[in-house]
């Protein structure tokens, strides 16, 4: 009797591994074995997803419509951060707190890519009026530059590639597209910009987002409307822009939707100047999943609505189409 008792257990025994065993196969084989990419902002999360394609998942940190200056993230990003296969983040001192936590928290032999600092040299930092040098943190914003996005792009192309060589063929066709398109998109600003009345090429923002465009394609920033500390500008600082606007014949003062402005408003009612308030520094316009919830999308709708703004038609700028390279498939935090 006690010899069939033990026979019946290990049969059950036997029965349950089996069981388990299937289990886990099948588990396995529903596992999503592609690489994990960890960006940062929206508009790196969105080059990143064109370039990968459907061969890697993305997955962004910094909520659309944060700043992105001051974001701090949260403890669950942690595990983001201890899984991913690759970490893309712009550097040029934007994300300090999610490096840090990304150094703390991510898995042996997982990079960590400043992108910005890759491609930009020291010697063509830019430090102005929300960046003054004396703090360290030079403009972080390259990707408002359609060259410095294809400069994004191909960083990225070679970091899918040598993590994922067996993809490199598929990853360096979707960076050619890219940058098809994103030439294209320069080429058509410096068309529509010819409308622009002479003179008229000046920003004044809220948010200091356009030095390096600017500097490549004869814009001049004439000022930005926010603090290095994000802080409302002191009175006499309000007193000096109105008459800044007024002595350099402003036409059209440009805010943040991602940064609403009373004070910046109450400036253009003060020099007659109209106040834009619609231009998106990194929240990419529409919903996750819309053809225009991209770079692309982003910064047509940037570069015309400054164009519009300064009395210049956007023509070439509206004929621009926003399909994206491959189906957006990023996880963009909203």
């Amino acid at each position: 009797m006690k010899t069939l008792q033990l026979g019946v257990v290990a049969a059950a025994l036997m029965l349950s591994l089996a069981a388990c065993s299937s289990g886990s196969d099948t588990a396995s084989e529903g596992e999503d074995t592609r690489p994990l990419i960890a960006t940062t902002v929206s508009p790196i999360t969105s080059i990143a997803a064109s370039i990968a394609g459907d061969r890697a998942r993305i997955e962004g940190i910094v909520p659309e419509g944060t700043n992105s200056h001051t974001f701090e993230p949260a403890p669950q990003v942690a595990e983001l951060l201890s899984n991913a296969d690759l970490i893309l983040v712009n550097g040029l001192k934007l994300e300090d707190p999610t490096i840090s936590m990304a150094e703390t928290n991510k898995k042996d032999g997982t990079k960590i890519v400043e992108i910005g600092t890759e491609v930009l040299p020291v010697s063509d930092y830019l430090y102005d009026f929300s960046f003054p040098e004396e703090e360290g943190k030079p403009n972080p914003h390259l990707w408002t530059d359609p060259g410095y996005a294809i400069e994004y792009a191909a960083v990225i192309r070679d970091q899918l590639s040598e993590l994922d060589p067996d993809n490199a063929d598929y990853y360096a066709a979707n960076f050619s597209t890219f940058e098809q398109q994103a030439t294209e998109l320069g080429e058509a600003v410096r068309a529509d910009q010819q409308s622009v009345p002479a003179g008229n090429l000046k920003l004044l923002t809220y948010h200091d987002a356009y030095a390096y465009f600017a500097k490549d394609y004869g814009w001049e920033v004439i000022g930005a409307f926010q603090p290095n500390d994000f802080a409302d500008p002191a009175p006499s600082e309000v007193a000096d822009l109105i008459d800044q606007v007024k002595a350099e014949n402003v036409t059209t003062i440009f805010g943040s939707e991602v940064f609403p402005s009373a004070v910046l408003e109450e400036v253009g009612r003060a020099t007659g100047a109209r106040y834009e308030d619609s231009l998106r520094d990194d929240d990419l316009p529409g919903a996750p999943g819309d053809a225009e919830h991209s770079w692309l999308g982003l910064m047509k709708y940037n570069f015309s609505t400054m164009v519009s703004g300064l009395g210049g038609t956007p023509t070439s700028l509206n004929a621009i189409t926003v399909t994206p390279v491959n189906s957006d498939s990023a996880v963009y935090p909203q």
